[in-house]
């Protein structure tokens, strides 16, 4: 399972690539949990959550993020921050890029400042 969300990972980060943002970690990891990606948006740091569904029969993949996941994310990008001193006077948010469907025709949906 790990390979699949490493390859949709790898189309995230390639799709925001593209739009100028610039990779800072990838896949940080602290005993409070996981951020996939950490990229600048200009004078913005953004802290990437990718989430990927084939269909969106039960849930999307944006509505997986539930509110437990977030906290669990912002927890674990004070943590980043803490021992990021150079950061402090960044500007910070949370983005989701939500992928649907198959290989060939992959949907993404860049969702920027997708909670608080």
């Amino acid at each position: 399972m790990r390979i699949l969300g490493d390859y949709w990972e790898n189309v995230a980060f390639d799709f925001l690539k593209r739009k100028q943002l610039i990779s800072i970690k990838r896949n940080y990891n602290c005993k409070l949990g996981e951020i996939d990606l950490i990229m600048t948006d200009k004078d913005t740091l953004a802290f990437i959550e990718v989430k990927y569904r084939k269909n969106s029969d039960w849930v999307s993949a944006a509505e997986s993020v539930t509110k437990k996941k977030q906290q669990k994310i912002i927890r674990t990008a004070q943590l980043f921050l803490l021992q990021n001193k150079k950061y402090d006077n960044w500007n910070c948010r949370f983005d989701v890029v939500s992928i649907q469907g198959d290989k060939q025709n992959p949907e993404i949906d860049w969702i920027e400042n997708a909670f608080y």
